[in-house]
């Protein structure tokens, strides 16, 4: 089974977050969206896991979190990776809050301790909100950095779990089911 670690938002705010991107949807860009059921904020992609190391993977989990304290999780600013005029993803932005940058370390130990490598790239916490087709030309970009660039949001999150979640794919796109749901401590 295809697991990740991540947090996830409320009903609420995935729905503001898919209606503030409704004009970048309406054009005809070559992007597939991510559905709003499905945005969410990954802390560690752990790839594909044999069933049998789940309760691993969970206790791992609990480990990293435990004694961590629930926080707020900024949202604001659109953009690409890794540019507008060449989008391979397109994402909101998260504020580099401190115990969300602690907690996703403490989650990577923690998964390495079991034997899932490091990342090898600095986290940069974001929600991705579409994914550049296979076929997209340069061409096909214009005037894509502008419709960015007026696309606006603004929230925040209280953030009291961190969850082990399953992805399973199909043609559809991909569909995100919680396995287990670790608690932080009171805000």
């Amino acid at each position: 089974m295809r697991l990740f670690v991540a947090v996830n938002l409320p009903d609420e705010v995935r729905a503001a977050i898919w209606q503030s991107t409704a004009t970048m949807r309406s054009k005809e860009f070559p992007i597939r969206w991510v559905s709003a059921e499905s945005i969410h904020l990954t802390l560690k992609f752990l790839g594909d896991v044999d069933e049998s190391l789940e309760s691993q993977v969970i206790a791992a989990l609990e480990s990293a979190v435990l004694g961590a304290r629930g926080f707020d999780l900024s949202l604001a600013g659109f953009g690409a990776f890794p540019n507008a005029h060449r989008p391979r993803v397109v994402w909101l932005g998260c504020e580099t809050a401190t115990a969300l940058g602690l907690v996703q370390h403490r989650v990577e130990e923690e998964m390495n301790a079991i034997g899932f490598p490091f990342e090898g790239r600095p986290f940069r916490p974001h929600l991705t909100l579409g994914r550049a087709r296979r076929e997209a030309r340069t061409t096909d970009w214009r005037g894509f950095d502008g419709i960015l660039r007026q696309a606006a949001f603004k929230g925040s999150v209280a953030v009291d779990t961190i969850d082990l979640m399953q992805s399973e794919l199909s043609r559809a796109g991909a569909r995100y089911n919680r396995r287990y749901e670790a608690g932080l401590s009171s805000l």
